[in-house]
């Protein structure tokens, strides 16, 4: 018992009470003892008084104590026994010691003692032996969460089936808006005649119809090319296990009436908040048309994104309303602008500075500055060739600048161009992206996650064979004209070269367009012959690179470098061109150390094989026939083991990020 309790009245306050009365009736005794002693005698039965209440106190409080704690330990055998949480002792071998009746009721068996833990369910051992502190088992058709104490050998299920019933209720039932988009159909359309755009508009709206129906969406055509589709969770997980097969269907039903007409989905998911959806739902579908349409972005308010489909080429677009809209937006910007910045990717190629050279004219003509970020110690031989050209034309090399010397100049006004790439881990300064608030993307890679933030002008175009096609584009409608030199149209021309294969590759009628252009502006083919001529050197070990190639799955080549052996990019490349040739080959992949010392994969395909999406799947990107991705702290080996899992999956339906 307490001893604050059995010396609960022996505190300084009583005894000093009592000492005082004593004290007192003593002084009274000493005037008139008759009241004196007739005040020792209360005083007396006082405290006898006090002392029978106290022992009758403590014989009351004992009798309640032992009452209480005969209750207590009834609770707590009836609460071990009776609820219901299972509870298992075992020992060092694994095997029951005890277990409450619970745990008897859930696996149907009066007596298991003795038994392995197994059997009760076979994941229970695996996990005691990690750092595991609770797991979630089924056992039977329950579900438990399990907590392990593993200093004390013992287990206690809690039931929590019902609490995961209610998660994946709340989960499937969450609200997921689309934007359905049908990507080319202003350009199919035009110039047919009204009654059969009003057959395609019925084929169009009787799939998209069917399949609504199908699954139980909600669907609202808003426009002649657009759809509004509001479903839940659950519906997207039934349309993420067939790939959005409606892709398909849309497809092929229009093919049979002589057109190509293709979806670009934009699917939004995660939140409850419908301005949101919206929100995220319109950012997807840029995302998918960025990426060059025929394909589903889903987008979540975590930023992750998921695409299914991008089966198809980009489609070359008939009209250039488009290059003439941004062009004139292009020259009012420059014209706002104090000087013109413009920058490439890193490792630039010919298109990357051919791109940069023609935006530099776009600055010229419209009177102002121009200045090319260039990283000299990071270009190849090809470049090189390039570079050692430009050196002797003084008035265009003067505006190379280095990226330290561009930082400087910079300033508020300044208009940022960048050119062959819209990943902001690409370019080759990326300070110059947060110092300035003006910032130009002309790209013709398809869209990625990676995008860089809030730029005054994109232009995009995934058909365009190259980047300098599209500047090309911009070039012929600038308002005022400017005579252009022999150089700079052959570096437009070396970079439409390049990124087309020598016009074998994404080469489209806009693509002859530009070259006829560019030739007529004093470009000369001779001189990119010379640009890409190659050394026995490099031919020689691009050569040993092709001959570690192995078939890996019909039509599908995986060609490795040795471990010890680095290339660059360029020759890595190259070694994937020339295995897309082979007879019987769709797709070709080449891995191989880099100089830098990263592991690259180059990827190329003829366009049956998505190259983009195997690449995203290992943080790469590019297009469906030409794309690759570099990886850190990895070997040769690893890399391979990787690519040939996302290849796996790609093939096996998984194209998904």
């Amino acid at each position: 018992m307490p001893k604050f309790l059995l010396k609960r009245w022996h505190g300084y306050p009583v005894i000093a009470l009592f000492v005082t009365s004593v004290v007192l009736v003593s002084i009274i005794t000493y005037f008139h003892w008759m009241i004196g002693m007739a005040g020792f005698v209360l005083l007396g039965g006082l405290f006898y008084y006090a002392m029978k209440a106290e022992a009758s106190f403590q014989e009351e409080l004992g009798d309640y104590i032992s009452t209480l704690s005969h209750r207590l330990k009834k609770v707590g055998e009836e609460a071990l026994m009776e609820m219901p949480i299972g509870i298992i002792l075992y020992d060092e071998d694994f095997k029951i010691e005890w277990a409450n009746p619970y745990m008897g009721s859930l696996i149907e068996e009066e007596s298991f003692i003795g038994h392995s833990l197994n059997h009760v369910s076979e994941e229970l051992i695996p996990y005691i032996k990690t750092d595991a502190k609770e797991e979630v088992i089924k056992i039977n058709t329950h579900r438990f969460q399990v907590n392990f104490k593993k200093e004390d050998r013992l287990l206690y299920f809690f039931d929590v089936t019902e609490q995961l019933d209610l998660e994946r209720l709340y989960d499937e039932e969450q609200t997921v808006m689309a934007i359905i988009y049908l990507d080319n159909y202003e350009e199919v359309t035009q110039g047919l005649d009204d009654q059969f755009r009003s057959t395609i508009n019925s084929k169009v709206t009787s799939v998209l119809n069917g399949w609504a129906n199908e699954h139980g969406i909600f669907l609202k055509r808003t426009s002649s090319e657009r759809f509004l589709a509001v479903f839940n969770q659950r519906i997207l997980y039934e349309l993420e296990k067939n790939k959005f097969s409606v892709l398909d269907e849309v497809r092929e039903s229009t093919a049979k009436q002589n057109v190509s007409l293709t979806l670009s989905i934009g699917v939004a998911a995660g939140t409850s908040s419908l301005p949101e959806l919206g929100q995220l739902s319109q950012s997807s579908l840029d995302l998918a048309l960025g990426r060059g349409g025929d394909q589903v972005a889903i987008k979540q308010t975590n930023g992750k994104v998921r695409f299914y489909g991008g089966k198809t080429n980009p489609v070359e677009k008939r009209t250039r309303v488009r290059a003439r809209v941004i062009s004139h937006a292009l020259s009012e910007l420059v014209a706002d602008s104090d000087k013109v910045i413009i920058m490439g990717h890193k490792n630039p190629d010919m298109d990357s500075i051919g791109s940069a050279i023609g935006i530099l004219k776009v600055a010229q003509v419209n009177g102002k500055d121009g200045y090319i970020v260039l990283d000299q110690s990071d270009i190849d031989i090809g470049v090189q060739r390039l570079m050692d050209e430009l050196k002797e034309t003084e008035s265009i090399w003067k505006y190379f600048i280095s990226p330290e010397e561009a930082l400087e100049i910079a300033s508020r006004d300044t208009l940022l161009v960048v050119v062959d790439t819209h990943k902001p881990s690409m370019v080759i300064e990326e300070k110059l992206l947060t110092k300035l608030d003006h910032v130009v993307v002309i790209d013709h890679h398809r869209r990625g996650e990676d995008f860089i933030k809030d730029p005054v002008l994109v232009y995009m175009e995934p058909y365009a064979s190259s980047t300098a096609e599209l500047v090309t584009e911009l070039l012929e409608y600038q308002p005022k004209r400017l005579k252009m030199r022999m150089l700079e149209a052959t570096a437009l021309l070396a970079g439409i070269i390049v990124d087309t294969k020598s016009f074998t590759l994404r080469t489209g009628s806009r693509t002859f367009d530009a070259a006829s252009y560019l030739r007529a502006h004093g470009a000369d083919t001779i001189l990119v012959q010379k640009f890409l001529k190659e050394d026995l050197n490099t031919y020689t070990r691009r050569s040993k690179l092709i001959e570690n190639a192995d078939i890996y799955r019909k039509g599908i080549v995986i060609a490795k470098s040795s471990p010890d052996d680095a290339y660059n990019q360029v020759v890595i490349a190259q070694a994937a061109d020339i295995l897309l040739t082979m007879n019987g080959i769709q797709a070709s992949f080449v891995i191989s150390n880099r100089i830098d010392g990263k592991v690259s994969i180059s990827a190329r395909s003829l366009g049956d094989i998505n190259v983009q999406m195997i690449m995203e799947g290992l943080e790469g990107g590019g297009h469906l026939t030409n794309a690759a991705c570099q990886i850190e702290n990895s070997t040769i080996d690893e890399a391979e083991k990787h690519l040939k899992r996302i290849i796996d999956e790609y093939i096996e339906g998984g194209e998904e990020e």
